[in-house]
């Protein structure tokens, strides 16, 4: 529900302070609602959460959300679309305040080049992405909706945060007047 990876923000903090980046490295804010990545654009950073809370989603031809995950501290973001030297998959907006580690496309391509401890973090990320959706698909076969939802509001609670009935029904994929029947019938 919540991806969080506190070995990677360990990584990017040590990098940060470390101030060898020469500018390379910026902390950025943005505000709740502002997008981090935009679907179908060119990233111009890749970027790590610092703090916050970020959605992940793709928008169909028909102009439907569909939240893919939401994303936490210690996430990075934009580097799949760096490697693979594509157009973003999918946009970021923050749901939260957010502030981010803002590095420039080259010296995180010398990084790539040069630092095997960033490879073996990004080996973990892309190994964890399989095995987080390859659960996530048997879990929607295996369990219904009512329960995926309850998952959903106890993650508000634990994180403090209010998710909009649309970005649930979005990371539910269902639509919103479904989701207000299984919330009338939670009750």
């Amino acid at each position: 529900m919540l991806r969080t990876n506190q070995t990677f923000l360990n990584y990017f903090q040590e990098l940060y302070q470390k101030g060898s980046h020469q500018g390379d490295i910026a902390i950025q804010s943005f505000d709740k609602g502002e997008q981090l990545l935009v679907q179908n654009q060119k990233s111009s950073k890749v970027m790590l959460i610092k703090e916050g809370i970020t959605k992940c989603y793709f928008e169909e031809e028909n102009g439907k959300e569909y939240i893919v995950e939401f994303l936490g501290s210690g996430e990075i973001i934009g580097e799949v679309e760096l490697i693979k030297s594509i157009n973003c998959l999918c946009s970021i907006e923050a749901i939260t305040e957010v502030s981010v580690y803002a590095v420039s496309i080259p010296y995180f391509k010398d990084l790539i080049q040069n630092d095997i401890a960033l490879n073996n973090l990004l080996l973990d990320v892309f190994a964890d992405r399989i095995i987080n959706t390859s659960s996530r698909a048997s879990y929607q076969q295996l369990y219904t909706t009512e329960h995926t939802l309850l998952q959903l509001l106890k993650m508000q609670v634990k994180q403090g945060i209010q998710i909009s009935k649309e970005d649930m029904a979005a990371y539910l994929g269902i639509t919103v007047r479904s989701l207000n029947r299984i919330l009338k019938d939670l009750e």
